[in-house]
């Protein structure tokens, strides 16, 4: 089908563009500019060992030395053990199978460590992570041949050519605390029969809404739902929500954060305390004993030793595999009873739910989803729940040319335009002052946000004013280019100059204990650089430190403060905004804060560009639009 066609072309150039980066990051890069960028723990110490599934060899290891540096090894991704030895053979792949902290586990394809592992020091490198990019291709092709034959009306409707159905009685169900947008969307789950959308914008209370419907489908028939998000961060907070509201969670993979309560509800922490597992414990002992006995024979021994030594490791082979027919009885079990089960999207076909199907699929931060990641889940479904907010950040994409030809435009996007009846808009937030909301919700969300009481009017203290925009149109402060990065030294020192006066002020108010939290943000990495060593130097903000953090405007998606301050950077005499066009990263920015929004930027550049136009002649309309020149001395 065209359809399937187009996204099987888009994520082929996808995947060839993510595969050449890393290469280029790894090809010809020694261990420590792999390590510098996130690829690779090294050295390592390996803390234990256990027989696993299929006759492999699970190894523990951890990160002796640079902990502080950011990785990209995750749960599921292929990875490498390696040592520096100089011999080229020295490696053997695997899975990760836990990761936690400094501490991981992969799955190696072996069932015994080589004798090199105990030479030289030790490494894991993660490698490209092909299985990702066969699950999307395999479900689009499934979804193309489904499409073909018409077997599914759920497909004909998430590709346009059939609207959804609704059941027309009201349905019943108790939630505490939803406000009335927040029970229509409810209300609209439960009467769907092929798909809602939720349309959740910043602080209007999206998982509380997402809890209280999964508790109501998971009552209106009893039968399992199946949760699932593009990020495991979102996955853990809907799994940590839904334990808390008494339902039983089972997280398929492993959570982020590794906290006591999220370890509880993983699959591995279930089978641990399943009354079987004494059982398989005993045998993995048993299977090991045998292979350690064998072990003992010597390379150079005669016809009986051989067989001697043949008859033990068969011995352990038959062991693990029952222990492998028991652990299936187990998980499967537990699986079973579970009312929910969470994962990523990817994760939503790992091989303990790969043959499951589920009356009703949600989908939480489906506007961060990639398109054909979300079919994944989908084909398990009945039903489907797309649940986000498209005026928000889209996914990362590492080609331009596939984002450019459409693999930036979501799922979530297209079918709130296809099927409108579909769509509940949650209205209320409870995060910011409401003129602070004012101008995103007039420009995104058809003036239809309204505050509520509790937030609509806090400030910082009596006679502050919410939202600030410093215009520093004269002031001679331009962007520089760093790299492919873009800065601006003196507003980086103007905003620090501007913070401080707050905070002095903010001192007649708050004690050290309840101070308010702080965001600097700034679309530009090289920005935050300058930023972050210009706070370094602020000797009045060093007792704050806790309070402040400075990051780019990605980072911050799904966060609020207090006070967000935003460096906008650009000022030049062309009118050139670069990236800033991309005005839903704006909308990121400009609906973190709670109480106060300062944002500093040069009206002569950002006004070639009609949002920045509204927005200044907004602050302009609230008499909150100040020139930089009443700061200087």
């Amino acid at each position: 089908m065209n359809y399937f066609k187009k996204l099987l072309d888009l994520l082929r150039i996808e995947r060839e563009e993510d595969h050449n980066q890393y290469k280029r990051l790894t090809e010809q890069s020694s261990v420590a500019e792999r390590r510098a960028n996130g690829l690779t723990w090294y050295p390592i110490a390996i803390r234990g060992m256990e027989m696993s599934r299929g006759d492999y060899l699970t190894v523990e290891v951890e990160r002796t030395t640079h902990q502080d540096i950011a990785h990209q090894l995750r749960t599921g991704m292929p990875a490498v053990l390696f040592s520096n030895h100089d011999a080229k053979n020295d490696r053997v792949e695997g899975t990760i199978s836990f990761q936690n902290n400094n501490r991981l586990k992969i799955t190696l394809r072996t069932d015994e460590l080589p004798e090199w592992s105990r030479d030289g020091k030790l490494g894991i490198d993660v490698l490209f992570d092909d299985n990702s990019y066969d699950e999307m291709q395999n479900a689009l092709k499934q979804a193309s041949v489904i499409a073909e034959k018409n077997e599914s009306q759920l497909i004909d409707i998430l590709i346009g050519d059939k609207a959804p159905t609704f059941h027309l009685e009201k349905p019943q169900f108790f939630a505490r605390n939803l406000n009335e947008s927040q029970k229509l969307a409810v209300e609209k789950i439960l009467q769907a029969n092929e798909l809602t959308i939720v349309h959740g914008p910043p602080g209007t209370g999206k998982t509380t809404t997402l809890v209280q419907a999964i508790k109501a489908l998971s009552k209106q028939n009893n039968k399992q739902v199946l949760v699932v998000a593009p990020s495991n961060t979102a996955v853990d907070l809907l799994s940590e929500k839904l334990h808390m509201e008494g339902l039983n969670v089972v997280r398929v993979g492993n959570p982020a954060k590794v906290t006591e309560r999220l370890m509880s509800l993983t699959l591995d922490s279930r089978m641990a305390e399943h009354s079987q597992m004494k059982d398989i414990k005993r045998l993995k002992k048993q299977a090991q004993e045998y292979k350690n006995m064998a072990h003992k024979y010597k390379r150079n021994f005669g016809k009986s030793e051989r067989d001697q030594r043949k008859l033990l490791f068969d011995e352990a082979h038959k062991i693990m595999k029952e222990v492998g027919n028991s652990e299936q009885y187990i998980i499967d079990d537990i699986v079973a009873k579970a009312q929910v089960i969470t994962a990523t999207l990817v994760g939503a076909n790992n091989y303990t739910i790969k043959n499951l199907k589920f009356q009703t699929v949600i989908i939480d931060e489906a506007g961060q989803a990639l398109e054909p990641a979300c079919w994944i889940p989908m084909l398990k479904a009945q039903k489907v729940v797309l649940a986000g907010d498209h005026c928000q950040l889209s996914p990362t994409i590492k080609s331009n040319e596939a984002a450019k030809q459409g693999l930036a435009h979501t799922l979530l996007e297209k079918l709130v335009s296809l099927h409108p009846e579909a769509v509940v808009l949650l209205e209320e937030q409870y995060r910011m002052n409401e003129q602070i909301m004012g101008f995103s919700s007039k420009i995104f969300y058809e003036n239809r946000l309204k505050a509520h009481a509790s937030v609509a009017k806090h400030l910082l203290f009596d006679n502050d004013t919410p939202i600030a925009f410093i215009d520093t149109a004269g002031c001679s402060f331009d962007e520089k280019l760093e790299g492919t990065s873009t800065t601006n030294p003196e507003e980086a020192v103007f905003l620090f100059k501007h913070l401080n006066l707050l905070v002095y002020e903010l001192k007649k108010h708050y004690k050290p204990e309840n101070f308010p939290t702080m965001a600097i943000i700034s679309p530009y990495k090289e920005q935050i650089n300058l930023l972050q060593s210009a706070l370094a130097q602020s000797p009045d903000l060093q007792d704050y430190l806790a309070k402040i953090s400075v990051n780019t405007i990605d980072s911050f998606q799904g966060q609020e403060r207090d006070i967000v301050y935003i460096s906008m950077t650009r000022s030049n005499s062309e009118g050139n905004i670069g990236f800033l066009a991309d005005i839903r990263r704006m909308n990121v920015a400009m609906t973190r804060a709670r109480k106060k929004l300062v944002i500093i930027g040069d009206s002569a550049t950002l006004a070639s560009f009609p949002f920045y136009a509204d927005f200044i002649a907004y602050a302009e309309q609230l008499n909150t639009y100040q020139s930089a020149w009443e700061f200087m001395e």
